[in-house]
């Protein structure tokens, strides 16, 4: 008995300076971002489901920031995102505030001619995510230097619906475009994707914006009723496409048009950067987390801001750093990758800055696809077969 209890004294005189000689833990270092939301007025959409919440892209965020500190707790690193809402007239006063606050990392959720503008405002001062935006030309002839891209781009989206509608042997569309400058924009990028992979497009259509509430029997009766009249005579198609970014038509052409043919694109089957009803790849847990921290489902806008502070967060992580600088160059280069619940890893474009992402081609109720299909074969990423390539770049850093 007396020697078992000189061997444990023994062992607390040994393991007491052990004890008194740990070091004094590391102080907490913060990563500070912002999410700008810059609300323009627009009128209310089709259906009151498709009414935008309150804190689009800001639910994103939070869920975005709880993950980082996740992991950033053992690495004694804090994350911070503010989150501001703007309007067209007040973004630039408020991203002078940020500016001045030194923040180094802004998430933008703006349109097209918005986010260029405070771009070319932030300059070297500060990194830009863009979480909204998806004109082909942020990504080419307008694309800065500063700004990443988390949202995709229009040809991306063009480019997962058609090689699905290809795999179908669906190669034959009747496009319908709205009036406005991103029907446009988006009916162009249809128009390369059809090129791109051998689906021809048989007629088009424009369906001009006369104004008025969309929301007022008035409104129902009247675009409701056009559709099959308007679609009628039409040559002879598999599929619909529209392309409406404004919400003015799509929604009626789904069992309204003249011959039963299925629709996609702004309606029907729907290409987009997250849909609600996935659950693969560990995407229900993460859906879970979401509405149970937001109270509904997860939106594109709010994929995309949690997209752009993980961005961060894993590189922050990976780094073992906190240095603003630091973090942009690890983000841009070919070491980056961050997990996005879409069955691979999400990677960097160096020529544009576009985060590669598959697209998921999503119903009301269920994903019906993700693109790249499986018979689309690039010499370097799978992915880089949606939307704009290297040799096809038109961005100059």
């Amino acid at each position: 008995m007396k020697g078992r209890i000189i061997i444990l004294l023994a062992g607390l005189s040994v393991s007491t300076p052990v004890i008194a000689q740990q070091a004094a833990p590391k102080p907490m270092q913060t990563v500070r971002a912002a999410v700008l939301r810059v609300d323009a007025p627009t009128l209310l959409p089709i259906s009151r489901l498709d009414t935008p919440p309150g804190d689009l892209g800001f639910a994103g965020a939070k869920l975005a920031i709880n993950d980082n500190d996740t992991t950033g707790r053992f690495m004694n690193q804090d994350f911070q995102a503010l989150e501001i809402t703007a309007t067209p007239e007040t973004a630039a006063a408020e991203l002078d505030k940020l500016l001045a606050e030194g923040i180094p990392f802004i998430v933008t959720l703006a349109d097209d001619a918005q986010t260029v503008a405070l771009a070319d405002q932030v300059g070297d001062r500060a990194l830009i995510f863009n979480a909204r935006a998806r004109g082909d030309n942020l990504r080419g002839a307008d694309c800065r230097v500063n700004t990443i891209h988390t949202a995709p781009s229009y040809a991306m989206l063009a480019d997962g619906l058609a090689q699905f509608l290809m795999w179908k042997k669906w190669d034959e569309w009747f496009l319908i475009a709205g009036s406005h400058p991103d029907d446009i924009a988006l009916a162009d990028a249809y128009r390369r994707a059809a090129t791109k992979f051998g689906a021809k497009i048989v007629e088009e259509r424009t369906y001009e914006d006369t104004g008025g509430s969309r929301r007022s029997d008035s409104g129902y009766v009247q675009v409701q009723q056009q559709m099959p009249v308007f679609t009628q005579d039409a040559a002879r198609h598999d599929v619909v496409i529209a392309a409406d970014e404004n919400s003015v038509f799509g929604d009626w052409l789904p069992y309204q048009t003249w011959d039963p043919r299925p629709v996609a694109g702004s309606a029907g089957l729907v290409p987009r950067a997250w849909s609600p009803n996935l659950e693969a790849w560990g995407a229900l847990q993460f859906q879970n987390r979401f509405e149970k921290l937001a109270g509904r489902t997860m939106r594109d806008e709010d994929y995309q801001v949690w997209l752009a502070l993980r961005m961060i967060g894993e590189a922050a992580t990976r780094t073992q750093s906190t240095d603003a600088p630091a973090l942009k160059e690890f983000m841009l280069s070919d070491k980056f990758e961050v997990a996005g619940f879409k069955g691979q890893k999400l990677t960097m474009r160096d020529w544009d800055h576009q985060l590669r992402q598959p697209i998921l081609l999503a119903t009301d109720s269920v994903t019906a696809s993700v693109s790249p299909q499986d018979q689309y074969l690039h010499q370097s990423s799978a992915l880089d077969t949606l939307g704009i390539d290297r040799p096809e770049t038109q961005c100059k850093f």
